[in-house]
């Protein structure tokens, strides 16, 4: 008996079963690993708050043994303070063209200001430093596909270093700080007191612009990442016009780096700025210009308020009277800031200067620690008061 059959697909396996019992495999399979990441993330968040005391502890031993001394940085012979936000300003890009993470922005300014003030930097060396902590703090805590490549760098450095100065500077800064790379940076800690305080996720943004505003400057090298956190977060609340906190008593040192931090946003780095511009920040960048220009404006009006028409006196009268105490810019607490210092001799730092005027450094950058103690080369920036609002802190408007 002959059997026909008119659908040619009889013996041919169909994919629609295949697909639907892999798709079904896999969903499954993504059940169960969404069901381990959640028992994963319960069982650490328990750890952590049993933990938690232990390892604040520990991390607040951390900041005191990873932080640079600037006073032993005052000590370099070629490097100079003026020089330091135009590093500061390479790496800032830098970290922006790799999208590295934010704490490795911190890491990296850290390893740099702990190594000069361990050992002496030539001048020509300066920016080798700097792309070697990059290298450093981007292996250490950021993903893999995105630490920087060593001829990505030099495109960056125009070229002025060779592939094995790179390498040999990253192993000589290991070796200087012992190969103790770790720090708690300032994002860590802002992302915890931000959490415990309720913050939004705007003051979040205007705080870290603030604490990569106090990397340009030397008063904030020596200051401790917790102290830092706190003061930023407290700056920024008041910029953005939110509430202050109730977060315990501050002692003299917080309140000195919240006065000093106030001084220094007058004119930020045009390259941050632009960085912090961006809608995914908040636009903190312009936030802030806004704030400063109504703090500019009340202190205008206030320094010259509208007076009634009165008759005229001769000038012979008038040097007999009694002057009028104006209200200067420093009652509406942000004065005293300082211009970014302008690069002598054409700007001829870093990868500004003609290669044919810029000999190029030898191939392995001896850094030696030096032998005699010499004068500090810089000289303490004298601030004004900030008196900038009222509240808990006790700090006067």
């Amino acid at each position: 008996m002959a059997y026909t059959h008119n659908d040619e697909t009889f013996f041919v396996e169909s994919d629609e079963c295949q697909y639907s019992k892999i798709n079904a495999r896999e969903a499954a399979k993504m059940i169960a690993r969404n069901r381990q990441e959640i028992i994963a993330g319960e069982l650490s968040r328990l750890a952590g708050e049993e933990y938690l005391e232990d390892i604040m502890q520990h991390m607040r031993h951390m900041e005191d043994e990873t932080l640079a001394d600037a006073n032993l940085i005052d000590m370099q012979r070629e490097i100079q303070w003026f020089m330091r936000p135009y590093l500061i300003d390479f790496l800032v890009e830098a970290h922006a063209a790799f999208a590295l993470l934010p704490e490795t922005l911190f890491l990296t300014v850290n390893l740099l200001d702990r190594y000069c003030s361990k050992r002496l930097v030539h001048k020509q060396h300066y920016q080798l430093v700097g792309c070697a902590a990059l290298l450093i703090a981007a292996k250490y805590g950021d993903k893999k596909d995105r630490v920087p490549q060593i001829h990505e760098l030099n495109n960056m450095c125009c070229g002025l270093y060779d592939a094995g100065m790179f390498t040999q500077m990253e192993m000589h800064v290991l070796n200087t700080l012992e190969w103790t790379i770790g720090h708690p940076t300032v994002d860590f800690f802002a992302q915890l007191m931000a959490a415990d305080e309720g913050d939004d996720q705007e003051v979040e943004h205007m705080a870290a612009y603030l604490s990569e505003v106090a990397l340009y400057h030397r008063d904030f090298v020596s200051t401790k990442p917790s102290v830092m956190a706190r003061s930023s977060l407290a700056l920024a609340r008041a910029i953005l016009g939110r509430p202050e906190v109730n977060d315990g008593e501050w002692d003299q040192t917080e309140n000195m780096t919240l006065v000093t931090l106030s001084q220094y946003l007058h004119q930020p780095s045009p390259t941050l700025a632009r960085k912090y511009s961006s809608p995914h920040l908040s636009r903190s960048s312009q936030k802030l210009a806004d704030f400063m220009a109504e703090q500019a404006a009340m202190a205008r009006r206030a320094a010259n308020p509208p007076t009634p028409p009165v008759e005229p006196v001769s000038k012979h009268s008038s040097i007999y009277s009694t002057p009028q105490k104006g209200h200067t810019a420093a009652n509406m607490g942000f004065d005293g800031y300082l211009t970014p210092p302008i690069t002598p001799d054409g700007g001829n730092f870093g990868n500004h200067m003609p290669k044919d005027q810029y000999p190029l450094p030898p191939r392995c950058p001896v850094t030696p620690t030096p032998h005699q103690t010499h004068p500090a080369v810089y000289s303490q920036q004298i601030h004004h008061p900030y008196n900038g609002y009222v509240n808990h802190h006790g700090m006067s408007q």
